[in-house]
């Protein structure tokens, strides 16, 4: 039995078609929550067609890692999936490569995250960047924190003690990951867990989008 949080925020446009993706997983997902960042468009009448429970989070009140902390706090299962409302699972084994590093009762792997591919209308800038980005070797990292939480799974055992960082503006993933690495524990590069991400990892050339992860990187360098 396994939950996914689903973060949303005016995701009209793809949340039907990743929610249809999940629900055709082989190994089901029982328990699904949205957490929704005050969406103004159709968002959450797609999601409730799809039984999903919602989460709501103000703008004011948003950050990546206190979005995501909402959601699991509502999860009933020990593995969690997260994925972004924008991305959609290739096929029905996305939830089975995600899980299965985590089925066992051995906590040296906290997390998993699988690869992002682009869409056909993706721009050349995102595709490279996809492209170059996730690999097609299965990896096992004990020192390099790189993940990333579009297409992830987690021990909620884990991060009950460990809850992502609410105060960092971006990539809570990587914090998170090199918080649990220091404690000894491993993350894994699943490849076959696939999802198409049509904007990538960098939305393109998105200056202020570049500067704020560029500032929650330098504090995660700089930290511990």
């Amino acid at each position: 039995m396994i939950s996914a949080v689903i973060r949303a925020y005016n995701e009209e446009k793809w949340i039907g078609r990743c929610l249809r993706a999940v629900n055709l997983q082989k190994l089901p997902i029982n328990d699904l929550i949205i957490v929704n960042n005050e969406s103004t468009d159709s968002t959450l009448e797609i999601a409730t067609k799809y039984n999903a429970k919602i989460v709501d989070i103000s703008r004011e009140d948003f950050s990546y890692g206190r979005a995501l902390n909402r959601g699991i706090e509502t999860c009933e299962n020990e593995i969690i999936l997260i994925l972004s409302a924008h991305c959609v699972p290739v096929d029905e084994l996305w939830s089975t490569y995600l899980s299965v590093h985590l089925m066992d009762d051995d906590n040296s792997i906290c997390g998993v995250y699988g690869r992002q591919e682009p869409l056909p209308e993706t721009s050349d800038f995102d595709a490279r960047d996809l492209w170059t980005t996730f690999r097609e070797e299965r990896q096992i990292q004990k020192s390099d924190y790189f993940f990333h939480n579009a297409n992830s799974s987690i021990r909620r055992s884990l991060w009950e003690s460990n809850p992502f960082n609410e105060e960092i503006n971006g990539v809570e993933d990587r914090e998170w990951a090199k918080r649990l690495i220091g404690k000894n524990h491993s993350i894994v590069y699943e490849p076959y867990a696939r999802v198409y991400h049509h904007h990538g990892i960098h939305q393109d050339r998105d200056l202020p989008r570049v500067r704020r992860v560029v500032e929650a990187i330098r504090y995660i360098r700089n930290s511990g």
